[in-house]
């Protein structure tokens, strides 16, 4: 046996190092089990039910946020999109246009929407902070100056066919939670399967690297801000069909840091290249118990949202500690 073998041998072998999505999911068996005793009210089959819809929701938006962020990049105009998208939908259905028609429109609309924001970062190179932010106020604004003056959109009876989707199935099990299963398990084959969700890996890890191996980065920029745009308007119809209505002024809740709380506890980190839709679900979960937990409780909006923000201040240091920026991830930009 040579000396470097010998010497290999007497190091002692590592042992198993769970993922952070896996520790998140730990950490939401414990809290579940401590609320379950602590609260009352939480076991009840009820609020577990109202727990997986909530849950389902927020899952299904933080799957396109995971997108945009492997890529190296965020959306912040996902929830503008989602909302104007789904009320100029319902306001085209309101009016007599066919519901597939309809839906389709806004399924195009979001799509397009996604890809201006990744066209505006990725070819006129602002970077996509800046980008979203705009985008997402320019979206409102035309949207409720054009098409939707009031901030409520309510539609109107007989559509049993969209409010299936916010109903239960056979059980009483929630249709959104299938909704997420399915966006879950088609996003998962997309990004492990095929060569542009491998891509999209490549170009979050290293832009200039992918860009020098032949990778069309410009469009696919592009394609990762459509994939949001798309999955988020997803969320966007669920929404519909749990209330019957869309109220714009969901674009000036908290529910965008919400979805990036989930992306980035769950372990997709900023720093791009890392995480997966396990990391989506288990920051999911954790967040959705959370933001339960503070509802039984009755906790005040102002308390709610110092606690998401602690939390995500935590998140994004653990990130950065985890995945520090170097000399040559620096070189990618924001």
């Amino acid at each position: 046996m040579s000396s470097e073998a010998a010497a290999a041998a007497s190091q002692p072998r590592s042992g198993y190092k769970p993922s952070q999505a896996e520790i998140v999911l730990g950490v939401t068996l414990v809290l579940f089990v401590i609320m379950s005793v602590a609260l009352p009210g939480f076991i009840t089959l009820g609020n577990l039910f109202t727990l997986a819809r909530n849950i389902s929701i927020l899952g299904i938006l933080a799957l396109g946020m995971a997108v945009v962020v492997i890529g190296r990049g965020i959306d912040l105009s996902q929830i503008a999109t989602l909302g104007c998208s789904a009320a100029i939908a319902m306001t085209m259905i309101n009016a007599g246009w066919p519901v597939p028609v309809a839906l389709g429109f806004g399924m195009l609309l979001s799509i397009l929407m996604g890809l201006a924001n990744g066209y505006l970062v990725s070819v006129v190179e602002i970077p996509p902070l800046f980008t979203t932010l705009a985008s997402g106020l320019l979206i409102v604004g035309v949207t409720r100056a054009l098409v939707v003056p009031a901030y409520q959109v309510f539609l109107e009876p007989g559509h049993t066919n969209i409010l299936a989707l916010g109903g239960t199935i056979a059980g009483g099990l929630p249709a959104p939670v299938i909704a997420f299963a399915i966006c879950a398990l088609l996003l998962h084959l997309f990004l492990s399967r095929t060569v542009i969700g491998r891509f999209i890996y490549a170009h979050g890890d290293n832009a200039l690297a992918a860009r020098l191996s032949g990778i069309a980065t410009r469009p696919l920029t592009m394609i990762e801000y459509a994939l949001c745009s798309a999955i988020g308007y997803v969320g966007g119809i669920i929404m519909v069909g749990s209330t019957s209505l869309m109220h714009l002024q969901i674009v000036d809740s908290t529910l965008i840091f919400d979805v990036i709380l989930v992306v980035v506890l769950g372990g997709v980190s900023l720093v791009g290249g890392r995480g997966n839709v396990l990391s989506v679900i288990a920051g999911t979960l954790l967040i959705g118990l959370l933001l339960n937990a503070m509802t039984i409780m009755n906790l005040d909006i102002q308390t709610q949202d110092m606690i998401k923000g602690l939390v995500l201040l935590l998140a994004i240091t653990i990130d950065s500690i985890i995945h520090p920026r170097d000399e040559e991830t620096a070189k990618q930009g924001d």
